[in-house]
Parts: C-alpha cells; sequence; structure tokens
C-alpha cells in the first residue's frame, strides 16, 4: 500500500511525549499521518494515537498509566519493575488488543533477547508488543510473546524507518533522544559509564539512517530532560509541538507537493 505522509517516531522514555506534540501540531494544520513506525515510546504514542487518542489523553495516559512512571515493582525477576503490570494497565486504552482494531497502521519494534534480533510487529496481539517495545533492560522485565523474550525496540533499531521506505511519498523522522553534552566528571560512575555507552551507541546508529527521511525533527533542548522525567511531562509535549510548528511550512509543503505527484503518476494517460 501506498500512504502519503509516514512517521518513524524514536524511543526516548518520557522524552517520547514530544512525539505527541508533533502530531498535535499537524492535527492542527490538517496533515495526519497514515502510517508510523515506533520504537518504546515512540511505539506507545503511535498506537495511542492510531487508537484514535487525543493529545490531551496521550499526556495523561504518560501520567497516569505509562511504564516509565516506575510504580510495578517487580518480584523474583529479572528487572526492577514488572511487564505484567503494566500489560493490565494498557487495557483501558486499547480495549481490543489488536493492530488490527487501529485506525492506522502502524510498525512496533522490538528486541528478541534470544536470538538477538530486531523484530518488528504489525499484526496481532498490540498490547504485548508495545510493552515489549518499551522495556528498557535492568529497569524493566522482558515481556514474553509467543514463547520468546522480548525487550526494548531501542537496543537493535531505536528509530525504524525501514518498514516506510518505498511506501511513503513523505516520511518525517521524529528522533527524541539527541546525545547530550557532557564533561569527564560526569563519568565517575559505573552506572554513569554504562548509559553513556548505550546512549552513544543508539545516537550513532540511528544517525546512519536520518538521511532517508525527507525531513527529521530532533529539537536538541530534549536532551535537558530525562527518560524517567515525569515531572516535565507538559513542557516536553510543547518542545515537540513547537519544533514541529517551526517547521510546518516546509511539512505541509513536501506533503502537498509528493502526494500531487504521486497522484499525477497513479493517474490513467
Amino acid at each position: 500500500m501506498r500512504y502519503n505522509l509516514g512517521m518513524v517516531l524514536s524511543g526516548g522514555g518520557v522524552r517520547g511525549l514530544a512525539h505527541a506534540g508533533v502530531l498535535e501540531a499537524l492535527r492542527e494544520r490538517g496533515i495526519a499521518p497514515q502510517v508510523l513506525a515506533g520504537t518504546s515510546a515512540g511505539a506507545m504514542v503511535a498506537a495511542l494515537h492510531a487508537a484514535g487518542h487525543a493529545a490531551e489523553e496521550i499526556l495523561r495516559f504518560f501520567i497516569h498509566k505509562s511504564p516509565f512512571r516506575l510504580s510495578k515493582v517487580a518480584l523474583s525477576k529479572p528487572g526492577l519493575f514488572d511487564t505484567d503490570k503494566i500489560v493490565r494497565d494498557f487495557r483501558d486504552h486499547f480495549p481490543d488488543d489488536s493492530f488490527e482494531a487501529l485506525g492506522k497502521k502502524i510498525f512496533v519494534t522490538a528486541t528478541d533477547l534470544v536470538e538477538a534480533r530486531a523484530e518488528v510487529f504489525e499484526s496481532g496481539r498490540l498490547i504485548p508488543a508495545v510493552v515489549a517495545s518499551a522495556s528498557t533492560p535492568l529497569v524493566f522485565t522482558p515481556t514474553r510473546i509467543d514463547g520468546r523474550l522480548y525487550s526494548d525496540g531501542g537496543i537493535t533499531n531505536n528509530f525504524p524507518v525501514e518498514p516506510l521506505i518505498g511506501h511513503c511519498d513523505v516520511i518525517l523522522g521524529v528522533y527524541v533522544s539527541p546525545l547530550r553534552r557532557i564533561d569527564e566528571t560526569s563519568l565517575r560512575s559505573t552506572l554513569a559509564v554504562s548509559q553513556r555507552a548505550f546512549e552513544v551507541g543508539m545516537y550513532l546508529s540511528s544517525k546512519r539512517k536520518f538521511h532517508r527521511c525527507d525531513l527529521l525533527l530532533s529539537p536538541p533542548e530534549l536532551s535537558g530532560f530525562g527518560t524517567f522525567d515525569t515531572k516535565h511531562v507538559r513542557e516536553i509535549f510543547d518542545v515537540g509541538y513547537r519544533a514541529a510548528r517551526e517547521r510546518m511550512d516546509e511539512i505541509a509543503s513536501l506533503v502537498a507537493r509528493r502526494g500531487a505527484a504521486a497522484d499525477s503518476a497513479d493517474a490513467p494517460s
């Protein structure tokens, strides 16, 4: 199937609310993506948007139900917080628990821990796929789907543009994990060094694919917010909203121009 506008939504924890801000700015301009590909928080926003939830509802979800609230302690499992409890929290927002029940096509990435490979989900049960995609290692327990253990999609693909290539007239990328500027004094613990190594690897592997988008939004201000910074959800949302508004004329022109060209190419001669 051919889509006029596709969007790639990266992972980034609570910073993923910037995705919702971008989607709201697009809505105000009368622009809507037909297909979305997301990882971790990006997968959550993609699913909520595709299920018809408005921007304010997505905000409330991140405040009250998001796994990034760190409120579901795991007992005797490999992780601090239990993804099985998170699955139950998602049911109010996705009562049908099905990709096919969504109003838009979405792709969700997760990491198969045993086979060491990226997995792209696009059909079947929705909630386990989205929760698996957001299961940050060490923090959340892995999610079991069809007998296999899955963890955060960002481990293998934090910017899943691949499912959209060749199927969209325009691809808009939103990357909400810009690399933080740090100094040596911040790397004085094992945890700090490990976290920095993960951030660098994730950013560089994503950056190699930015050119595959027609336009990329990656507000540098987001580097000032932490992965689990639930005290600043409205500010994070506003960063995404402003970033999209600032380039809205460019986005609208791309969508209109490419869409017209595609319609002309498909028209019978």
